[in-house]
């Protein structure tokens, strides 16, 4: 064997080497918010609050288990598991990845706002705080088949400077970073990752720069990138994410039909995840 294809193989395997033990959990870098695999439901040893039930079942991407969220019928709030909350250490720039199943047959609402699924909120907010008025709450969660990535600050309408994420409708306000196709459409696992960065402040002349970042990508494909995105003002010098949510959710009456899904092989972290194969 020639040295070239020595060096190729062994950087193969520095590869699949890294990403199992990601998934295993054997290593984590330095980088890393936390991370979480649900292969139990002791998820309160493990910093999670603000649930009321818990449901891990076997059918797992990787280890012993994963969460599921179960609507038994099209009126249902959910009864498998509850919303859940995890505090981390604040962080301008947050790498998100998970990996999500919908169950077979899946039905969209067609209403462009629902349903919800991940969000993160930030330091400006307590730990208890709700996440539809805040000074700054990001989504990511898919929407009519879409990956939809959005934003919303409802909490900031009496601040000096004002709403960030556009104005009020209905007594809400928000932007929308969707991919341009549909890939959310089978029953097998997806890698979902996102990418959110604060934007700078310019204190001197009483503005935000326009340089925050959204982008967020589908099995491993870079399906939504801004660079020039306004998520905060200068109201906020001091603001960084530190509030993880996961709260799957549909409005009262907009569920199509019974439906699942699952989420699995959770991290957040400072640095992008190594991609997902």
């Amino acid at each position: 064997m020639t040295r070239k294809k020595v060096i190729v193989l062994c950087a193969g395997l520095a590869v699949f080497i890294l990403f199992g033990n990601l998934i295993a959990g054997e290593s984590l870098p330095d980088t890393m918010l936390f991370k979480e695999s649900f292969n139990d439901a002791k998820l309160k040893d493990r910093e999670w609050y603000d649930m009321t039930r818990i449901s891990i079942v076997g059918s797992a991407l990787a280890g012993k288990g994963c969460i599921e969220y179960d609507w038994p019928d099209k009126n249902s709030k959910g009864t498998a598991s509850s919303s859940m909350r995890r505090l981390f250490k604040p962080s301008g720039e947050v790498y998100i990845r998970f990996y999500l199943k919908l169950s077979k047959g899946w039905g969209w609402t067609n209403r462009n706002y629902h349903p919800h699924l991940i969000l993160l909120l930030t330091t400006e907010n307590s730990k208890w705080h709700g996440p539809a008025a805040s000074h700054l709450t990001v989504y990511i969660e898919p929407v009519n088949g879409k990956l939809r990535l959005s934003t919303q600050d409802r909490q900031n309408k009496d601040m000096p400077h004002g709403l960030t994420q556009g104005p009020l409708k209905g007594g809400y306000n928000g932007k929308f970073y969707d991919s341009k196709d549909v890939f959310f459409k089978d029953d097998r696992w997806h890698c979902i990752e996102a990418h959110f960065k604060l934007n700078t402040l310019d204190i001197k002349n009483d503005r935000p720069n326009r340089d925050g970042i959204v982008r967020g990508w589908f099995d491993g494909k870079l399906v939504v990138e801004h660079t020039d995105i306004i998520l905060r003002s200068i109201d906020f010098p001091k603001m960084k994410f530190n509030h993880f949510l996961v709260a799957p959710y549909f409005g009262p009456g907009l569920l199509p039909h019974a439906q699942k899904l699952w989420i699995d092989e959770l991290v957040v972290d400072t640095k992008r995840i190594w991609p997902c194969p």
